[in-house]
């Protein structure tokens, strides 16, 4: 958000007019001169509000987004992955409890696979309609097959049995049967993929190796790596495949012959994702600080909770909370050390960062029909759509936390998977039949009047606004008002502290775009307050340079250096104005006993002043400041408050030593004398004999609290026989100090 005067004449007219109509109608109340503006035009602006089937550009503007519906929830916490098979059935692997469901709009999810692993972490489908799903941890690879409906047992049963006899096999539906294919040996199961001859590959976990599985379950090693986890692959449209490390973030290309050649080795630790476009780009997400070692770190998934087969999982992979609790990523909550950020690397294989955040981390990639780039994200569970470098939008919040898959769907769409809560979602080519935003609550800082809104944008865009006294808009705020963008803007609502807008995006000829909103406002002038007024004898502030960064329009409200200075009295206050305006201050003193105040220095813009203390006589004072927010205002709305300092005493002048005597009497000498002070106490006096160190001397009567004190001493000499000299100080409380001196002897 930003704040900014007028820009034009023709805005500061138009915002005139809107003003004068509103003071007119409520003359009895002082508002703050000047309209101010609450304008949202960027994309750390927008990001701020609530999206429903509306896009937010990194440009700065609003659109519609793709229809986006959900198709089914199931029980469990994470999908991992959809699969669509040939007669267009779709299945979705899942986590907490690890399960494969059928999916269907309109009706309850099916389980038709249920492992006795923590997850499904991985899911295919050949052109036959076979299912192959990889699980985690203690990684296999099961065929489902549909069999016969009267041979089956059911779920339930099959896994009682299961639990019965302790074997470590696969429950299947009456319809469906299922059986372990590939048993890897390993800990983890990271991705599956079909070559074009239909042979399977594997990318596991703990040794970093790729399998090759033939369609009769023959199986030999295609690729070993020196990183711990092979987490992602893909295969180009020359039958090599892609596979993306964690560890070091290395993206492979390795032939058919499973000879890899190490195209890019990323910035980020682990690659999350990885996809190809037409052309043979390879575009790569990747997250995590890369340490020394290459291979430290734990791997960024989204690990669930089982609570039917509690086991414990590997290494780096953390599942926390009670059982059915939101599931959390690597352990350290809500986002993964160094972030994240997509690639796009070339066919020459020069490398392009597309796209980076610090806070969500991309888990899927794929591209939709128009051949947009998608990330699917989290914790937020946003889908981005990567246009270009550092060029996106904010199209979809799937109300998950994590966007943890795709899948292509009919029509052009894409089946979007989610974790916690597991959801599959449609999304479509198409853009949503309507969308709204609802921007975030503005804090005037004060009641205010609310007068014409500022639309830029293109389309069939509605605009309204509602207003309210308290910074939750569902505790009684004002309705929505809409806002007649073809008349005058004017906003209809309540004169309020906070306020919000919403848009509605319509389709039509024309797409719908909001680039910019701008609220003009009025705020009720209120009077400066002070927090503290404070006297500090014997100072002077000086006031520090200007920052040469500081634009000239820019308040510079420097905090004073304070400097010692027993000629000066520097007086100091600290005030504020909910209004933020400009002030002024009067300073003014009154002495003891007197009526009147005095003006010491009026038009004064810091907030503190030094002046020299033999101004005042010696005595007791108080100072009294005015703050006025004039500046701000016309002289008939400007307001005024004042306060005064603690009472401060004065003192000059030193004090006089009179009656002053010395005698010699033997081998010392006597001396005699008297101190005066006009306003304070005596508070010490000293002597010297022959420029010789100074020696404390008590008055008569010991105590020093009057302001005359009588001095009797008798001071030892070394030499009989020579002249000496006797010298006295006297000081009073302020430490004004007068000296004086006698001479005795030949």
């Amino acid at each position: 958000m930003s704040w900014r005067g007028s820009a034009s004449f023709l805005i500061f007219k138009r915002v005139f007019v809107a003003a004068a109509v509103f003071i007119a109608a409520t003359s009895s109340l002082l508002f703050a001169e000047g309209t101010r503006t609450w304008e949202q035009s960027k994309y750390e602006e927008f990001v701020k509000g609530t999206p429903h089937g509306v896009a937010i550009s990194s440009g700065g503007y609003l659109e519609l987004a793709p229809e986006f519906k959900l198709l089914a929830s199931t029980p469990s916490s994470a999908v991992w992955a959809t699969a669509v098979g040939p007669d267009g059935q779709v299945y979705a692997a899942t986590g907490a409890p690890a399960r494969v469901y059928r999916v269907a709009a309109g009706a309850p999810p099916v389980a038709i696979f249920q492992p006795q692993e923590l997850q499904v972490q991985a899911l295919v489908v050949d052109k036959n309609g076979v299912l192959y799903a990889a699980t985690n941890p203690d990684g296999k690879v099961y065929k489902l097959e549909k069999g016969s409906a009267a041979g089956g047992a059911s779920l339930a049963d099959d896994h009682n049995s299961r639990k019965k006899s302790g074997t470590n096999s696969a429950a299947s539906t009456g319809e469906w049967k299922s059986s372990v294919f590939f048993d890897p040996e390993t800990k983890y199961i990271w991705a599956l993929a079909f070559d074009k001859d239909g042979t399977l590959y594997v990318a596991t976990g703990d040794h970093g190796e790729i399998f090759r599985v033939a369609a009769n379950g023959e199986h030999s090693l295609f690729f070993k790596s020196d990183e711990p986890h092979i987490r992602a692959m893909a295969f180009d449209a020359q039958g090599n495949l892609i596979a993306g490390s964690d560890g070091s973030g290395l993206i492979y290309r390795i032939s058919p012959k499973g000879d890899g050649f190490v195209l890019y080795s990323a910035p980020k630790r682990e690659i999350t994702s990885l996809t190809l476009d037409d052309a043979g780009n390879i575009y790569v997400a990747a997250a995590g600080e890369k340490r020394s070692g290459g291979n430290a770190g734990a791997v960024t998934v989204v690990v669930p909770k089982d609570t039917q087969n509690p086991g414990t999982p590997g290494p780096g992979v953390a599942a926390t909370g009670p059982p059915d609790s939101t599931v959390t990523v690597n352990s350290s909550g809500s986002s993964v050390p160094g972030g994240s950020e997509i690639y796009r690397n070339a066919l020459d294989g020069s490398p392009l960062r597309l796209w980076i955040s610090k806070d969500d981390l991309a888990y899927a990639l794929a591209f939709d029909a128009k051949a947009h780039l998608l990330a699917g994200t989290g914790n937020q569970g946003e889908i981005f759509e990567i246009r270009k470098r550092d060029d996106y939008a904010e199209l979809i919040k799937a109300g998950a936390n994590q966007v943890t898959a795709f899948a292509k769907a009919p029509s052009g769409a894409l089946y979007a998977s989610t974790s916690n809560l597991g959801k599959v979602f449609i999304l479509s080519e198409a853009p949503d039949a309507e969308g709204s935003y609802e921007s975030d609550v503005f804090d005037a800082h004060g009641f205010s009047k609310w007068g014409r809104a500022e639309f830029r944008g293109r389309g069939n865009v509605e605009l309204f606004a509602r207003s309210g006294n308290v910074d939750n808009p569902d505790r009684n705020w004002s309705v929505w008002k809409k806002v007649d963008l073809e008349k005058d803007s004017m906003l209809t609502v309540p004169a309020a502290r906070f306020a919000q807008w919403k848009a509605i995006l319509h389709p039509g000829a024309t797409p719908p775009r909001v680039d910019s909103v701008t609220l003009n406002y009025l705020t009720k002038n209120v009077a400066p307050e002070f927090d503290d007024v404070s006297v500090n004898v014997g100072t002077r502030y000086q006031t520090p340079p200007r920052p040469a960064n500081l634009e000239p329009s820019q308040r510079f409200d420097p905090q004073p250096n304070s400097v010692r200075d027993r000629q000066s009295i520097g007086v100091k206050w600290n005030v504020h104005d909910e209004n933020d305006d400009q002030m002024v201050y009067s300073v003014y003193y009154r002495g003891d006993g007197q009526s009147r105040w005095l003006l010491l220095k009026d038009n004064i813009s810091e907030k503190f002043y030094s002046f020299d203390a033999s101004l005042l006589p010696d005595g007791g004072y108080t100072i009294r400041l005015a703050a006025s927010d004039g500046p701000s205002h016309s002289p008939q709305d400007a307001l005024r408050s004042e306060r005064e300092s603690d009472r401060f005493e004065v003192d000059t002048t030193p004090p006089q030593i009179e009656d002053l005597k010395a005698s010699l009497q033997g081998n010392s000498v006597r001396v005699q004398f008297r101190a005066v002070d006009g306003f304070s106490p005596i508070k010490r006096a000293e002597y010297s004999v022959d420029a010789g160190e100074w020696h404390f001397v008590e008055p008569v009567g010991q105590l020093s609290d009057a302001k005359a004190e009588s001095y009797d001493v008798s001071v030892p000499l070394t030499n009989e026989g020579a002249e000496h000299v006797v010298v006295r100080r006297a000081y009073d409380r302020f430490e004004n100090m007068n000296a004086a001196k006698t001479v005795v002897g030949k």
